[in-house]
């Protein structure tokens, strides 16, 4: 098990950490940092150049979960992690990774009071460069705290020492009081995968685009296809776990693309069907039944492109051209073939 020990720099993750190592059995302190030091010394200045914060960096994201797997299979019990973790996307990467390889993960949200915060700050020492970074960052940790305080459990810790700190968040977890996090578990494919998405419409012919929780970007209604399973059919099922609609028809075909290796990713085919247009009374019916996506919109194909990653909006776009043209497109990467 990971408890992740999120909030603001200066907040009192690490103090905290240490604390909780002394009171939850069989527990190791982690701390993602040391993979960010790390990749300082590795990566050439002119990569490191390009991001603001090493956790932009996917190599980064990617070593986190990397280690803590590695370190949970040698020591094994709770492993403890105390790391600001800001942008939904890479908590949705980096939780969704860990969910995957079956680590469960309790998400604990320290968060003092601004004013507190600020003074814990200018009472932290370390050099001059460190305080202004923490300072700069309050106004990111202030707009997430939306996302954050829905997806944590929260402690204000403004009045309370690291040990009192540790002891809230050793109950919580051991009451369950700190839920684990309900992310769907998403076995990571060993080879390339067949995957099946539809393009289901409103009556402004705006395309319905949905968020998981498990990784970053939006993404069409659909999955992988299962052993044995047609396409088509893989569609509808997903259709139907994901957003509580049962098609009465299996999709036309728009496109088929095929996606290349790119490591750690296998790649594979990925098609997308035309799931036809939903009614007001029809759209108004759609349900997150379960905890795999957290919400759902129709959007423009303007809008779509600030939702989508890239490739995945080339697929789109082709798709909607496959749509008005009324035959289906063979993709490669995104491209028409020839």
């Amino acid at each position: 098990m990971i408890v992740w020990i999120n909030g603001a720099i200066g907040a009192g993750k690490t103090s905290t950490a240490r604390e909780l190592a002394g009171l939850l059995p069989d527990s190791t302190l982690y701390d993602p940092e040391l993979i960010g030091e790390a990749l300082r010394r590795l990566l050439p200045d002119k990569r490191l150049a390009e991001v603001d914060d090493h956790q932009d960096l996917p190599s980064w994201r990617r070593l986190v979960v990397d280690a803590a797997a590695a370190v949970l299979a040698e020591v094994g019990g709770v492993l403890l992690v105390p790391m600001t973790l800001l942008r939904q996307e890479y908590r949705d990467e980096i939780f969704g990774a860990l969910a995957a390889r079956r680590i469960p993960v309790r998400h604990v949200l320290l968060a003092p009071a601004e004013t507190i915060l600020r003074e814990r700050i200018a009472e932290g020492g370390g050099e001059e460069r460190d305080r202004r970074r923490a300072y700069d960052r309050i106004p990111a940790y202030r707009q997430a705290l939306g996302w954050l305080t829905a997806d944590a459990h929260v402690i204000d810790n403004g009045p309370l020492t690291p040990r009192e700190t540790a002891r809230r968040i050793a109950e919580a977890v051991t009451t369950d009081t700190a839920a684990v996090c309900d992310i769907v578990q998403t076995p990571e494919p060993t080879r390339e995968t067949v995957a099946a998405g539809v393009l289901l419409f409103d009556d402004r012919d705006r395309v319905l685009l949905v968020d998981p929780t498990y990784k970053p970007g939006w993404e069409f209604p659909g999955g992988v296809v299962e052993p044995g399973e047609a396409p088509g059919r893989a569609g509808v099922r997903e259709v139907a776990e994901e957003l509580a609609l049962t098609l009465d028809r299996v999709p036309e075909l728009l496109v088929v693309d095929w996606e290349a290796p790119r490591s750690p990713a296998y790649g594979g085919l990925r098609l997308l069907f035309d799931g036809g247009r939903l009614s007001e009374a029809e759209a108004a019916r759609l349900r997150l039944p379960g905890p795999e996506l957290r919400a759902w919109r129709f959007v423009t194909e303007a809008e779509a492109a600030e939702l989508l990653p890239a490739q995945r909006h080339e697929r789109l776009r082709w798709a909607l051209r496959a749509r008005e043209r009324g035959r289906p497109l063979y993709l490669e990467a995104g491209r028409p073939t020839p």
